[in-house]
């Protein structure tokens, strides 16, 4: 093969960086024909469109919205849409093709995609925010389609947007199209169990990685960094099936009790006092980054990107790491935590339950049939068992981190699809 070697990280380092080094380093381990390579690093489709929307004001703002399809090898391509003032076209681009890998680990038929508008939704009104979304959804209608594009929600976005985008949509068609969008209200066809999809997806990743490992739930000790969604629906999940969760963390700091965190009661504790958990009863505040360093046997990276390092990788205590955030751990970190013999249960694979479950939102929508929260939870557990597992034995056979293993399952399946589909 005669690969170009992918340009050097800087010392700060970029997680879409450190991203298509991965895709690199799997490609050569599976020995990927260059065409092949250059087929699956380069995204199918983007497209940018400059929005004019009315403010409150009366005054009008033009918004710069991209959608980006990395892949639709393995069936019709799902993201998310984020809205946020950092929104631009290469993180578009590398977000997309971070979907094409979740879904193909996890063994759906869907490929990767991601859109996001350039705004600030804090500093808007929900009017303005509908108006832009209306605005998005019109300009993408020849992208979006139950069997072309499904968009999700993302950073910035949730149901209330999904909704929009469905009715602007359906609008368009003279029906309505309830599968277009996932992430919707109940109401609207959203599924049962996608609130804690992706935390859940985080515990049935860290209960198997246990397994593995021989490391016994009921004596381990937990940190989970960021108690958003994901972070306390692992933390409660996981205490429920006997993990001792002794630090959580938010915006406001970290919180430590040695003898574990009661999970329902800090829950109950951040929702009342506005969405913080500043002041947590019961729990000593330290500094949010020494979280990560605590002397514990698993570790939840559940907040945002890059925390993990080479910087602190090296004093990381944690026999196990699961991401349930996307890129928290730099490509210069991996190595430090191999050599450790600290085992990483990549994002790609361990915060897949969300897309799992979006997947199942689509399927009822298109059966027009609602599944029940345990018939939900049941199928999304046994998927990302069989990803797990999946993903384990290809690490043993090829010798390399579950990570780099994960993007070997990844790559091959879209890549043995494409050749089979006659891609040549």
């Amino acid at each position: 093969m005669s690969y170009i070697e992918p340009a050097p990280i800087k010392d700060k380092e970029n997680p879409f960086e450190s991203m298509m080094s991965r895709f690199h380093i799997a490609s050569q381990a599976l020995g990927l024909d260059d065409e092949i390579y250059e087929v699956l690093k380069s995204p199918t489709k983007q497209v940018t469109v400059n929005l004019p929307v009315t403010m409150d004001n009366g005054s009008i703002r033009v918004f710069e919205g991209h959608r980006v399809v990395h892949s639709n090898i393995l069936g019709p391509s799902k993201g998310g849409v984020r809205y946020d003032m950092g929104v631009n076209i290469d993180e578009v681009k590398a977000l997309a093709a971070w979907m094409t890998w979740k879904c193909a680990v996890v063994d759906i038929p869907y490929g990767g995609a991601k859109g996001g508008i350039k705004c600030n939704p804090r500093e808007m009104s929900q009017g303005e925010i509908e108006r832009l979304t209306r605005a998005y959804t019109q300009s993408m209608n020849e992208i979006f389609g139950p069997d072309r594009d499904i968009p999700a929600p993302d950073m910035g976005t949730g149901p209330n947007e999904m909704a929009w985008m469905m009715d602007e949509y359906s609008k368009s068609k003279g029906m309505t199209v309830n599968a277009v969008v996932t992430g919707k209200p109940l109401v609207l066809g959203g599924s049962l169990g996608r609130t804690e999809a992706t935390g859940r997806g985080v515990m049935i990743s860290a209960l198997a990685a246990m397994e593995k490992t021989k490391m016994n739930p009921f004596e381990a000790r937990c940190a989970i960094q960021g108690f958003g969604n994901v972070g306390s629906w692992a933390a409660k999940l996981l205490g429920e099936r006997g993990v001792k969760i002794v630090a959580i963390s938010d915006v406001s700091g970290a919180y430590y009790n040695d003898q574990g965190i009661d999970i329902a009661e800090a829950i109950e504790y951040r929702d009342k006092n506005n969405k913080s958990l500043e002041g947590l009863p019961g729990a000593e505040k330290i500094e949010g980054s020494e979280l990560l360093l605590l002397d514990v046997d698993v570790l939840i990276p559940a907040a945002m990107e890059d925390v993990i390092t080479k910087h602190n990788a090296d004093k990381i205590k944690a026999k196990l790491i699961v991401e349930g955030a996307n890129g928290p751990t730099s490509y210069k970190a991996d190595s430090i935590l191999h050599e450790k013999g600290i085992i990483a249960v990549p994002d790609i694979l361990a915060n897949a339950g969300g897309v799992t479950v979006s997947y199942f939102e689509w399927v009822q929508n298109r059966l027009g049939y609602k599944w029940t929260r345990e018939r939900v939870n049941r199928r999304s557990d046994r998927i990302m068992k069989t990803a797990f597992n999946n993903v384990f034995e290809t690490s043993k056979e090829y010798d390399v981190s579950l990570r780099i293993a994960a993007y070997i399952v990844a790559i091959k399946k879209v890549s043995q699809t494409y050749k089979y589909r006659g891609g040549f």
